[in-house]
Parts: C-alpha cells; sequence; structure tokens
C-alpha cells in the first residue's frame, strides 16, 4: 500500500524523482524510485530526517506551532518533507525544474491515506 502511494505522487509529479516513507529514526518504512533514476533515496531520507528532528524543536522552542512541511531545493535536486505523525514523514525527491506545487499538494493529499494506515 505505501509504495503505491510513493508511486502515485512521484509518477504523477513532473521531474519526480523518489518517494519515500520514513521514522525520524532514519528506518525506513517504503520507498519508490521511478525506473532509470539512480538516487540512494535511504540516505537522502536519514541525513534529512537529523535536519528534521532539529527543524521540529526550533518550531516548538519559538512557539510556532507544529511543522508540518519542509523544502530542501539544492543545485542538483528538491525534496520536500510532508509530516504525517509524530513518528512518520514522507518525502519526494524531484529533478530541480520538477513540478514542486504539485509535490506538495499530492503529499498533503495522499499523506492522509499513509497516516490511516500507520495507525492500526
Amino acid at each position: 500500500m505505501f509504495k503505491e502511494v510513493l508511486q502515485s505522487v512521484v509518477d504523477n509529479t513532473e521531474g519526480g524523482i523518489a518517494g519515500l516513507l520514513m521514522g525520524y529514526d532514519g528506518i525506513p518504512v517504503d520507498q519508490y524510485v521511478r525506473q532509470g533514476q539512480t538516487i540512494d533515496v535511504e540516505s537522502v531520507g536519514m541525513e534529512y530526517s537529523v535536519v528534521l528532528k532539529q527543524i521540529l524543536k526550533a518550531a516548538e522552542m519559538l512557539q510556532a506551532g507544529a511543522a508540518k512541511e519542509v523544502a530542501i531545493k539544492a543545485e542538483r535536486i528538491t525534496t520536500v518533507i510532508r509530516l504525517i505523525n509524530e513518528e512518520y514523514f514522507v518525502a519526494v525527491t524531484l529533478q530541480p525544474s520538477g513540478n514542486l506545487g504539485k509535490a506538495r499538494f499530492l503529499l498533503r493529499t495522499r499523506g492522509q491515506s499513509l497516516a490511516d494506515e500507520l495507525t492500526f
């Protein structure tokens, strides 16, 4: 079920490369890499999970409310991270010219189905 949601987000986003469902502890639940793409999506997720924990702490300390989404635009890839619940996040990696708005929309709308499956 998880892989199908990730595949749907990646394949329906122009420039989508990969999708990942991961715990904040850096342990992946599932992933999808579009055919023909070469990216170590688990390493990307593990590195960003460390940063994500710091962002969550900063938002709490600033009393800004719960963080919901983070986007990291680098020279070669853009990664959008959507927080699912207190334990998991979903991320999609795009080419720099990819459709960031569509990725954000799909993560927001499809993220709830992931959250529902994670709460057994």
